[in-house]
Parts: C-alpha cells; structure tokens; sequence
C-alpha cells in the first residue's frame, strides 16, 4: 500500500520504528548538555563533531539514500533534497545541533503521518474481511475443517444451513437446494440450484447442508475480489492530492534557487558596494532557515493524509470509500436515486392483511402454521412467523404434498386443505374473490374441501431506518431524491409514501435505470449518487457519478462497480457518508491555508535574518504535525 504521502520515505523506513529518532534524540539533548554546561572533554571541536554526527546518522541516512534514489530517477527537488541541503549546510557553518534537529524532527514527523495511515488501514482491512475464516473440506474419508485458503480446485466442501458459501463451485446435491442469492440479484426471492449448476461465493445455503466441488482458487472468490478493492483505494487520488503533488514539483525547486538567490545576490552586492558587509556565514545560514521553513511536508503529508484519514473514519462506520477521489466527489452530490429491494427495504416478507371469511382467523392460522413450518421459502416463513406470534398451536396433518410453485395439499383433521398462491386454486376449481387478482401485494391463499375460506397478503418491509435515511438526506439539503424500481409502479406507490420520496418510477428493467440515470448525469447542474445492491444495478452503479453499494449481502458486482460500500446495509449510511466527505474537505481546506499562511510568514522572517535555523525547524515541524493532527482528527469522528 502507498503511503498518504506518496514519497515513499514512511513506507520505506517504517519498519525500523522509533528507535532510530529515539537515538538521535538522546545523543543531541546529551550533546547539547556537553556544549553548554563547559564540559571539559566536549570542548574539543572533533569531539563535537564526531559527536552530532552520530546524533545525525540513525535519521539522516535514510533521507540522504532517499535522495540518491530519487537522483537515479532523475528527481532532483524533492522534500529530502530540501532536508539533505540544509543538514550539510548547517554542519558545513559549524550549527551541528540544528543538522541534526532538522532531520530528527522530521523523521518524527514522518512516524506520526505512518502511524496514522496504518491506523487508517487497519481499520479499512478489518472491516471488509468478513469471507468466512473456516471451512469442511473432504479428504482421506472425512470432513476436515481448514481454511478456505489451503482449499484445491476440484476438492469438495460442505456448507451447513445459514452458512455463507466460502469458495465459488458447483453443487452436487441430487435434490433442488434453495440459496439466498440476495447477495447477488438484489431481490428477496430464494433460488433454486440442481446438481452441476454453479454456486458463488456469498451465497447463504438454506433448509439443508450441502456438498460442493470448488471451481475456483480462494484468490479468485467473488468475496476475496472486495480486498484488491481496498487494496487499490489509497492509489485513487483527490483532485486536491493530485494538486498538491504537481504544485511539491513546481515549488520545490524554486524555494532553492531563492535560497541560493539569498545567498549570492548579497555577495554580488557587496562586490559593488564596499560599504556593504558581506558575511558569507551569515547569508548561509539566512538560506539554510528559508530552505527548511519551505519544505512543503505539511502539505505533502496532511492533505493526502486528510482523505485517507476520512476514509479510515469512514470504515469505522461501515463505509467503505475506494479511495480519496470518491470522497472528494461524494461532497458535491445534490441528487440521490435508490433502488428499492434490498435498499430501502429488507426484501423479506411480512404478512399485513389476514382475512377469514370461511372459518374463524385463529384456525385459519393454526392450518397455515401447521402447513408451512417444514417449508424454507421465505413467504411460508413470513406466514408462519406471523402464526407463531398469535400464538396460534399447529393442527395434526395426516398427508401433505408439495405442489411445486403452485403451494401445498393437504389433509387436515380429515379435510382435504389447499394453500398456495391464486393460480392453484383457480386449477382446483375453487373461486377467489376477484379483488385479490388485484392486489399488488403477494398473496397466499386457503381452500378447505373445495371451498375459498380465507388469505393472508404479504409484502417486503422498509428497513428500519429508511425513513430516517430520506430525512437525513434533506437535512443536508440534497433535496432530489428518486426512487428507481423493477417492481410494479403501484407497490412503488405504496413505498414511497412513506418515504416522503416525490419521484418514483417502477416497472423498470436494468437498461431503463441506466437510461434513466445517464439522462440525469448529463445535467451539468447535477451531480448524481446511485444507491443499489443487486447485479442488476452494475450498470446503474458505473454510470452514476457516484455508486453507493450495499455491501453486507450485497451482489459482488454491484461492490465492484461502485465507488462507495456501505458494509451495514443501512441507507441512512448514504447521508453519513456524505457528512464524512464534507468533513474530510473542510479539514483539508484547513491544512492547505494554515500550512501556507504560516510558511509565508516564516519565510519573510527567515529571509530577513529574524528567524534561526531552530526557529524554521520548530516552525517547519510544528506545522507540520498539526496539519496531521488536524487529519487524524477525521479518525475521532
């Protein structure tokens, strides 16, 4: 991983820790202590240079080879040339002390900014690595349990029931297996796998253990794929960052030909004017003080650092940003669009209108509780949990069947019972009432000996927090918010009612969406974020200026292409992130005119021999570790 920086020098030394800055610190304070208390040995001058040069040495290296480096690749003004010209000025005018104070100050400098992106980083890796950490595989007549890691091509697993498949492979189960593949398409219904079909990494097996022959390494998981993203997200720069770096390359090698300029134009003067007396040291030191007060580490550092900072404030929240870019451009977004199953709502059904006319609404529960509880769809669950809650007791069963994708058939206390959707009654003969054809919720019908004797209608729920997600939104004043969906337009009617959501359009297929979108990014007064979680949703999430994904189960595809991963699945994460954007902007703000402010005031000072070369040191410093204390503030948030 890049450092925030980008120069290479934290990544490079990072390992060596504290401990070099922590020799050189105490060889200059006991250097210092030996030069002016009148220590009898330390008055000789060897003594005194062998001595901070030793100081100098631990933090001072590892700059000077950053600088051979650099020179090899032809770049010559860099933040460690500034650093590398004034410790050799200084020891070449006798100021050992502020040689060795200008790289130690530095370095430490550097080993703050390292720890606060590795903070960041850390926080990012842990979050994103939910890939399950063990797995049955068969060998030598038995399952082991290891790591999916350490798991062939070609060798077979078992996943029990609820467990999230590890590895891409194909099932090998005799019999139809049901998989909450919500990770994958976005909608609420399960699907049914046969033997040989392909089963992908995110998968949530249901009903029953399964055995499947893996098709693809662990590397290549549909899961493992999320941490190349993370991997990748410190390499997408912010316009800010990208200006920074271009504006270190113009700047550096200005600031030392003015500093030479501050040591030459004096001696051309005093060549022509006698009068004037030209102290060579003096001038020297006059450039050496403007040389370290330039060096533009705290913009360097503390700007890029801003937006990995934000980021690492943002994981902690569940949000996963792809990097600086997209949280630069997540500040400017005024128009929001979701998409509804699996967004705004859970894509799980519950019952919400149970009518009986036929037999009292407590038996008719008993019957579909004693019906529906061997079943995994999520509809019979839906059913039953409501069941369940009335404290309804299951009937005996003598007989059932199943009638696949029509319902059950059985016999209840001698009595032939049918319970399914519309069109199995229909083929049955049994009349329904013509309203419930109608109806644009999901319905589960109930026929007792050849006779309609009641139904219960069900629909997706909103999430817990939808509601609070569409306020928060309009509290940050983006006041477009829509409402993109496959579903019919009158089950969009019904949702976004309460949502407070004005522009709502259903009966949409993924290539309406993409057009629907790609009309509204056109506009240059808008600046668009996408909110989906289905493959479906793919092209919508590229196309958008902004693609916030949901990533808890969401569909691999849709995390791939988005620029944003809300990790918790909770829509009111969208405003959060954006209040994270807008937070990490104003910091960097901050740091680039405080950083700049500053430098030019020393600067002055500097060159008009008002300031020491300790005084550039603290000020060069101090700068710059309260830009990157202001950064790791987004950290706290």
């Amino acid at each position: 991983m890049s450092t925030a920086c980008g120069c290479g020098h934290c990544h490079s030394h990072g390992s060596s820790g504290l401990w070099m800055p922590a020799v050189s610190f105490i060889l200059l304070v006991i250097g210092l202590i030996g030069k002016y208390s009148g220590i009898s040995w330390f008055a000789e001058s060897w003594i005194e240079v062998v001595w901070f040069l030793a100081a100098f040495m631990p933090v001072g290296l590892p700059v000077m080879r950053e600088v051979w480096e650099a020179a090899l690749r032809k770049d010559f003004f860099s933040e460690f040339s500034l650093m590398a010209i004034a410790s050799i000025g200084a020891f070449c005018i006798g100021e050992y002390p502020e040689a060795v104070a200008v790289m130690l100050f530095y370095t430490v400098g550097e080993r703050l900014q390292l720890l606060a992106v590795n903070k960041a980083s850390k926080n990012i890796g842990e979050l994103l690595d939910v890939r399950p950490e063990r797995t049955d595989v068969w060998r030598a007549g038995a399952y082991l349990n290891v790591s999916p890691k350490d798991v062939k091509v070609g060798e077979r697993i078992e996943v029990k029931p609820g467990g999230r498949v590890p590895l891409d492979g194909v099932l090998l189960e005799a019999a139809e297996v049901q998989f909450d593949t919500s990770a994958l398409t976005g909608e609420s219904m399960p699907r049914s796998i046969r033997e040989g079909e392909e089963v992908l990494a995110g998968m949530i097996v249901q009903g029953r253990a399964v055995r499947i022959q893996v098709n693809r390494p662990y590397e290549q998981s549909a899961l493992a794929r999320i941490l190349a993203l993370v991997k990748d997200a410190s390499e997408r720069k912010a316009p800010a960052e990208l200006f920074i770096r271009r504006f270190a390359r113009i700047y550096t090698p200005i600031v030392i030909l003015l500093s030479f300029l501050i040591v030459s134009v004096p001696a051309l003067v005093g060549m022509v004017t006698p009068s004037f007396s030209y102290v060579f040291s003096d001038w020297l030191y006059r450039g050496l003080v403007f040389l370290v007060i330039s060096c533009p580490c705290a913009l360097v550092i503390s700007v890029p650092l801003g937006y990995f900072g934000g980021i690492g404030a943002a994981s902690r929240a569940g949000i996963l940003f792809k990097g600086g870019n997209y949280l630069d451009a997540i500040t400017r977004v005024n128009t929001v669009a979701f998409d509804k199953t699996g967004t705004l709502t859970t894509g799980r059904f519950e019952v919400t209108t149970v009518e009986s006319p036929g037999i009292p609404v407590l038996d008719l529960l008993s019957i579909l509780l004693a019906v529906e509880r061997k079943s995994t769809h999520p509809i019979a669950q839906a059913v039953v949990r409501y069941a369940e809650k009335q404290e309804n007791v299951p009937v005996e069963i003598t007989d059932m069947r199943e009638l696949a994708g029509h319902g059950v058939e059985a016999i209840v206390n001698g009595r032939q019972v049918l319970v399914g959707n519309i069109r199995l009654l229909t083929a049955r003969g049994v009349s329904v009432p013509k309203e419930l054809s109608d109806s644009v919720s999901t319905v589960v019908v109930c026929a007792i000996d050849g006779k309609y004797a009641g139904h219960l209608l069900l629909s997706d729920t909103l999430k817990e927090d939808a509601v609070e997600a569409i306020r928060r939104l309009k509290e940050l004043d983006v006041k477009d918010i829509r409402l993109l969906s496959g579903d019919k337009q009158e089950i969009v009617n019904q949702f976004v009612q309460r949502l407070g959501i004005a522009k709502a359009y259903g009966n949409l297929l993924p290539e309406d969406k993409a057009a629907y979108i790609e009309r509204l990014t056109a506009d240059p007064d808008k600046s668009v974020a996408f909110v989906g979680d289905g493959m479906n949703d793919t092209p919508v999430l590229a196309l958008s200026d902004v693609g916030i994904a949901m990533g808890g189960l969401g569909s691999d595809a849709a995390i791939e292409s988005a620029d944003v991963v809300i990790q918790t699945d909770q829509p009111s994460k969208v405003s959060e992130a954006i209040s994270i954007g807008r937070a990490t902007r104003s910091i960097v703000r901050q740091n680039i005119v405080g950083s700049i402010g500053v430098k030019v005031v020393v600067l002055v000072a500097g060159a008009f021999g008002l300031a020491t070369l300790w005084e550039a040191v603290f000020a060069d410093v101090g700068v710059s570790l309260l830009a990157v204390l202001n950064s790791v503030r987004i950290l706290k948030r």
